[in-house]
């Protein structure tokens, strides 16, 4: 690869300079916006590697809002990874109000959202895709998909993945891994598989049953050798390392996760030694700033197309001479990366983060009618409308969302609890103010396979112990031992966070019903989403009802929702994700 080329995407990485995007970012207004101005590319080399991640089973066009919080450790704030609003468009050279600006920040996303319209859809995205393979030429372009894409909205919770499947062949997937596809069971993981046209592979995810025939065997292929526009290209899989931690144990039971990356270097020499490769891909879920770790670590990597963490990465960068990108999530974007590869090795690469703007990129007509299909023995519950939203509800932020809190408020009025837990799940939706809210909109928020609120009995001193643990996995210094997701919303409760603090220092002022938490009392908590119902006695088990039946009912009663924008959390040491002294609301 072009030294000097490297060299500058780096210093580009770390400066934002603007000449680094090679993005859309101008002012223009949808009218005077053209296709050659979403689709222009530099196209260079012998094959394209097509990306796209996290789209969490969003097949129709959608809107999302990204974070106006991204709070990490100190020294990962203001990296990529942990940039968002004026930070983010500072960083990769965004103009105020462009279509870019609109993807990628919050920022007047509201006023931005009805200048531009939806975002994604399958429909949407396969006319790009169907441009770059006619421009490229069918035979030399991989289309890769990082995951979280079976898992994430009704249609897909109704048929088990299957419509999603069914989706992803149409737009032609070469290659995938996963995390939340896993949440199906095993069975049903191996069901997909079998009726995906796609290759599912993992070098990572190992049997450890010690009565099974696959104990410390290898459960998928670890990786793939494709050949495109005459190069040899070596496709490594990494499905996410912390499944069975951050997801419940039962669905992946006698099956072991993990980085590993001696592993994953292993398997580097092989495809260079051996098989004599051009190109070394890893196909990865371990999240952007974990990829960063990997490609520290592990040696011979030319390319890392990561997902997980749902950022958008209008530029790669580089560490160790591993070049990195994301697509962002909920199939908003594709990532198009053209590479000069031979004679064993990556000569020149060029990168593009494209924008699926489905008012201004044409519907497929084949995918407009899968859609229908998909969604057609569904679409009485899907399509009812449970009511309306005075505000924006949207989903991503470090701390609160106001889509959260809805469903905070759903669950308090329901189970008359003191507080209750609602996980920090980086998928969803975006409905703006004034709009009706739908089921499908609610199955969009809480669409997952686990999906009970658990009612039970917590000492105030387990809350406070719970809320540091949760907050050392998110906030932790080292990459590698954050295990995904952002911190957990809570209904009820106020507190304040010194992100900075050690461990178990972080949280102070908590208050509970806006008094002080007493550390001896007990008090009644509800959650779902995950397994903090183990950590008390369950004393409601006749109200244990789906959390999507609980937020429909709510929206029914209140007809109206006015869930305010201001936060619950009080961060004392950072401000849009810098350091500050004084405190913010978030």
């Amino acid at each position: 690869m072009d030294i000097s080329r490297r060299d500058f995407m780096h210093i580009a990485a770390i400066f934002g300079l603007g000449a680094a995007t090679n993005g859309i970012a101008n002012n223009k207004t949808p009218a005077s916006l053209s296709l050659k101005d979403i689709y222009e590319f530099k196209a260079k080399g012998n094959f394209t590697l097509l990306h796209m991640c996290d789209i969490h089973a969003h097949i129709k066009p959608l809107y999302w809002r990204e974070p106006s919080t991204l709070i990490s450790a100190p020294n990962l704030v203001g990296t990529p990874g942990f940039l968002c609003g004026e930070a983010f468009a500072k960083h990769y050279g965004l103009e105020p109000s462009s279509l870019d600006a609109y993807f990628d920040t919050y920022m007047d996303f509201d006023t931005l959202a009805k200048k531009f319209g939806k975002m994604g859809g399958i429909a949407h995205m396969k006319t790009y895709l169907d441009h770059v393979r006619k421009e490229r030429g069918a035979e030399n372009v991989l289309f890769l998909d990082s995951g979280d894409t079976w898992q994430g909205t009704g249609v897909a919770l109704k048929t088990k993945g299957e419509a999603i499947v069914k989706a992803q062949n149409y737009l032609g997937v070469d290659v995938m891994v996963g995390h939340w596809e896993f949440t199906y069971g095993k069975e049903q993981v191996m069901n997909l598989i079998d009726k995906l046209d796609a290759k599912f592979i993992s070098q990572n995810v190992i049997g450890n049953d010690p009565f099974a025939d696959e104990y410390e065997e290898l459960i998928f292929d670890p990786y793939t050798i494709e050949k495109r526009g005459g190069a040899k290209i070596g496709i490594i899989g990494q499905s996410f390392p912390f499944t069975s931690t951050a997801n419940p144990k039962e669905f992946t039971e006698g099956w072991s996760f993990g980085i590993r990356p001696e592993t994953l270097q292993k398997y580097v020499d092989e495809l260079r030694k051996k098989h004599k490769v051009d190109c070394v891909v890893v196909l990865s879920h371990d999240g952007f700033s974990v990829d960063q770790e990997v490609a520290r670590m592990v040696h011979g990597i030319d390319f890392i197309l990561s997902g997980h963490t749902h950022d958008p990465s209008p530029a790669p960068i580089v560490i160790d001479g591993t070049v990195i990108v994301i697509a962002g999530s909920h199939g908003k974007y594709v990532g198009r990366l053209d590479i000069n590869a031979k004679n064993g090795k990556v000569i020149d690469y060029e990168y593009k983060l494209v924008p699926i703007a489905s008012n201004m990129i044409p519907a497929d007509p084949k995918g407009v009618k899968l859609v229908k299909e998909l969604y057609a023995p569904f679409a009485s519950e899907l399509n009812e409308v449970l009511g309306k939203t005075k505000n924006t509800l949207y989903k991503r932020d470090t701390f609160f969302s106001t889509f959260d809190q809805l469903i905070n408020d759903a669950i308090m009025d329901e189970m008359k609890c003191d507080l209750s837990f609602t996980p920090g799940y980086r998928w969803g939706t975006t409905v703006l103010g004034g709009d009706v809210i739908t089921m499908d909109n609610v199955y969009e928020m809480c669409g997952i396979t686990y999906p009970n609120v658990y009612t039970f009995e917590l000492k105030g001193e387990q809350i406070a112990n719970l809320l540091e643990d949760i907050a050392d996995n998110v906030f932790n210094a080292n990459p590698l031992y954050q295990q995904g997701g952002d911190m957990s919303r809570l209904g009820g409760v106020t507190y304040s966070i010194a992100v900075a603090n050690k461990p178990g220092k972080r949280i102070s002022k908590l208050m509970i019903g806006g008094k002080p938490i007493d550390l001896k009392k007990t008090y009644i908590v509800s959650s779902w989403g995950g397994n903090l119902q183990n950590a008390g006695k369950n004393i409601q088990k006749k109200k244990i009802r789906p959390v999507y039946d609980v937020v429909r009912d709510y929206i029914k009663r209140k007809k109206v929702v006015d869930v305010s924008n201001k936060g619950n959390v009080t961060l004392v040491d950072y401000e849009c994700g810098c350091p500050v002294k004084g405190s913010r609301s978030c």
